[in-house]
């Protein structure tokens, strides 16, 4: 098989070289591409030949599928598989099969970050801090005895649910199919409308699909209460983000914490949500720990030799 990287995946070469040998031993072909390359005509020239890509999570365009002849599977290093053409290659037959699990540790510590950034003013007390200033219309408050609302338990949010748990929150989630794990950890299932009527805190954890884009529309934001927050680690397209800008500079809700939003970034500086007051914004991170980075090049890797030895896994399509 003529297996291909397509893209870095945050490691060090020599960790891809080494994840490599043994497809190497087995007769296999590997090429990495680690320049940073991405036009369709270079990926096109670079595929072309494959059997079976490796990718991360940068939009991989329809057209390069396309173009492989040969291309029987894809190993997605990353948990959404948004950013790769699905219905090509359902029409191609060719197997994605992403690494999920992978940043289930790294994105529910980063919500507690961003919640805790928000519920003890953070950032404001950083800057007042080294300018002169005291905790004066900074006092924040505690996540003991509020109310944490999770909408998609799925891993990540079942992680959430544990973390959130031992700050002494209590838990309630909307999902389309409740987890008995869930119920054991003491989440209480709602509708999605009484979760944002709710909740102190809403951390949103859905993939992004047809049906969850927009969930969290302005009808939806307006249900929330004053002091609430909203986090949202998993998908951008989920929220309505002018509608959040809008709730935010009216002081319709206390503040949100963003790691996502409808493109990747770096995003235009006249984005709604940059100019929106008690608003963290981070650059799509909350994936990426040292950790989970290591972790998630041994599983691309693996899902590779679970394929080639008959037995794929995390497939997708």
């Amino acid at each position: 098989m003529n297996i291909v990287l397509l893209e870095g995946l945050a490691v060090p070469q020599q960790t891809i070289e080494e994840l490599a040998a043994s497809l190497k031993e087995q007769g296999h072909t590997f090429t990495a591409w680690l320049d940073g390359k991405w036009d369709p005509e270079t990926l096109i020239q670079r595929a072309k030949d494959a059997d079976i890509l490796m990718v991360a999570n940068s939009p991989l365009p329809a057209q390069v599928v396309q173009a492989c002849s040969r291309l029987k599977m894809i190993s997605v290093a990353f948990t959404g598989v948004d950013h790769i053409p699905m219905e090509v290659c359902r029409q191609r037959g060719v197997l994605v099969c992403n690494c999920a699990g992978y940043s289930t540790t790294a994105v529910a510590e980063l919500v507690f970050g961003l919640v805790l950034g928000l519920a003890r003013r953070i950032p404001a007390c950083d800057g007042a801090a080294r300018h002169g200033g005291t905790k004066a219309g900074l006092v924040g408050f505690e996540l003991a005895g509020k109310t944490f609302g999770i909408v998609g338990t799925g891993a990540i949010g079942l992680r959430v649910a544990v973390l959130a748990r031992a700050f002494g929150c209590k838990v309630i989630a909307y999902s389309r199919t409740e987890k008995q794990e869930a119920l054991e950890l003491g989440v209480r299932y709602r509708s999605l409308e009484e979760v944002m009527a709710q909740s102190d805190i809403v951390s949103l954890h859905v993939p992004a699909t047809a049906q969850t884009k927009g969930l969290i529309s302005a009808e939806m934001i307006a249900r929330m209460k004053p002091g609430a927050l909203l986090i949202n680690t998993a998908r951008g397209p989920v929220v309505d983000s002018a509608a959040l800008a809008d709730a935010l500079k009216a002081g319709r809700i206390a503040g949100a914490g963003i790691d996502v939003l409808e493109t990747e970034p770096p995003i235009p500086e006249d984005h709604p949500l940059c100019s929106a007051p008690n608003t963290l914004l981070t650059p799509h991170v909350a994936f990426a720990t040292e950790e989970s980075m290591v972790l998630r090049a041994n599983m691309v890797f693996e899902n590779v030799q679970l394929y080639l030895n008959g037995t794929p896994r995390n497939v997708m399509a």
